[in-house]
């Protein structure tokens, strides 16, 4: 081997240590945040799926036909997310919210080009085929915001997921009151308009999904807390799906996205018949309603999942997830009672969508301290399911009870399950390796 030209072998020995020794230049982590919240913002739009029944309820379609499309997206949503995880680390983060956000795009504009009022046609186009693109990207920022903001896990991912929840708001008034895009367009090309501005905003934030260097960390990340995260579990899928906290974090998930799911999809058409009843015209009633679901539960659905984020980085995951599960059994319990008095529907509008949010803070950070971080990308999908199962079952059962005029008794049983989901997540404790 030749050496180099007027170097000794000592000479070339420095240049490869100083070569090896020189910090890798990697980008500002923030850019993480922004791709993510593009990508979340878009990927919330099945949030707002309620600007569009009323629409579909003058078609004809019956209160539980509106919440099925609902369902079956939220339930493809976490199936396709499993799939995905495992995706991940063999396609990239970036390719994998690339693929996530054309796939979204594709449903919805091939919802508007069909007949925009069918049902089979919508539970394909917006429940399967969008659902999927939601799936394929929303474990991407979640699984790269930790790898980079080691410090900062809770609040990090809150920011992460905060565009899942203020999205909705957006694309609630775009399409009503804001941007009268369905009233000006049409159902039809209120879905197209929607799948290209879906499909392009995601791809633009899927730029800068990209994991660290391998070994990084951030400067202010303290030797102890290293060594910390160091010592913390590492189990993969299979060895958490063997744990018994494996079920009890996913029961406790399965009540509290239950009960925020069914309040969701009936957060336009109760607080109208509520109000209604309480004197209201038609007119005021939807106008309330509206308000209520895309001001003051989609802001607060945002804040929520940073606010809670926060919270438990201080006060503990666990803590924090028993408080959010409680608070929220007892204030959709009294929904009922507050939803026929504007200032009381906002107010509950409001905490519903606080606590609501903080689940898509606290559940990821609670899978990755106590199953591990590096693998959360692959395990929190699992954990993620409860969603898909709580999207199946609470806006099924408020619809079901809605047509038999018991809206109260669905809200009833889901702030009761929410409260024994306080009780549950209080009793995890770490596992112990075998």
């Amino acid at each position: 081997m030749r050496r180099l030209s007027g170097f000794g072998s000592a000479e070339v020995d420095r240049v490869i240590e100083a070569a090896v020794a020189a910090p890798v230049k990697v980008m500002n982590r923030w850019k993480v945040v922004i791709g993510s919240v593009l990508i979340q913002v878009c990927l919330g739009a099945i949030y707002a799926w309620s600007v569009f029944t009323p629409a579909l309820r003058q078609a004809g379609w019956t209160k539980v036909q509106t919440q099925v499309v609902f369902s079956v997206g939220l339930a493809v949503f976490a199936l396709v997310m499993v799939w995905a995880g495992k995706r991940l680390k063999d396609w990239g983060p970036r390719r994998l919210a690339m693929i996530g956000g054309a796939t979204l795009g594709l449903g919805y504009v091939l919802a508007g080009l069909l007949d925009p009022t069918n049902f089979l046609g919508l539970i394909v186009f917006i429940g399967v085929v969008g659902g999927a693109g939601i799936g394929l990207g929303y474990v991407v920022p979640i699984a790269v915001g930790m790898r980079w903001f080691p410090d900062k896990k809770g609040m990090i991912t809150g920011l992460a997921v905060a565009g899942f929840g203020f999205g909705a708001m957006g694309w609630v008034k775009l399409a009503g009151s804001w941007g009268h895009c369905i009233e000006g367009l049409g159902l039809g090309n209120t879905f197209i308009l929607y799948g290209l501005l879906f499909a392009g905003l995601v791809i633009l934030g899927g730029v800068w999904m990209v994991f660290p260097p391998e070994g990084w960390a951030p400067p202010q990340v303290q030797a102890k807390a290293a060594a910390k995260a160091a010592s913390g579990p590492a189990m993969g899928s299979a060895q958490m799906l063997r744990t018994p906290q494996f079920y009890m974090i996913f029961l406790t998930f399965v009540f509290s996205a239950g009960a925020g799911l069914m309040s969701i999809g009936l957060m336009k058409l109760y607080p109208m018949e509520a109000l209604q009843r309480a004197g209201f015209d038609q007119a005021a009633a939807s106008g309330m309603a509206g308000t209520a679901m895309a001001v003051f539960f989609s802001l607060a659905n945002g804040v929520g999942r940073i606010a809670w984020g926060a919270v438990s980085d201080r006060l503990g995951r666990r803590p924090s997830l028993a408080l959010m599960a409680g608070t929220q059994g007892l204030v959709v319990i009294c929904f009922t009672l507050m939803a026929s008095v504007p200032s009381l529907l906002y107010l509950g509008a409001a905490l519903i969508g606080f606590n609501f949010g903080g689940n898509f803070a606290l559940f990821p950070t609670m899978t990755a301290d106590t199953f591990g971080t590096r693998n959360v990308g692959q395990n929190y999908p699992f954990v993620f399911l409860a969603y898909g199962v709580g999207g199946i079952f609470g806006p099924i059962t408020g619809g079901m009870l809605g047509d038999l005029g018991s809206f109260p008794l669905a809200f009833t049983i889901c702030g009761v399950l929410c409260l024994a989901g306080a009780v549950l997540i209080w009793l995890v404790r770490p596992p112990v390796r075998a």
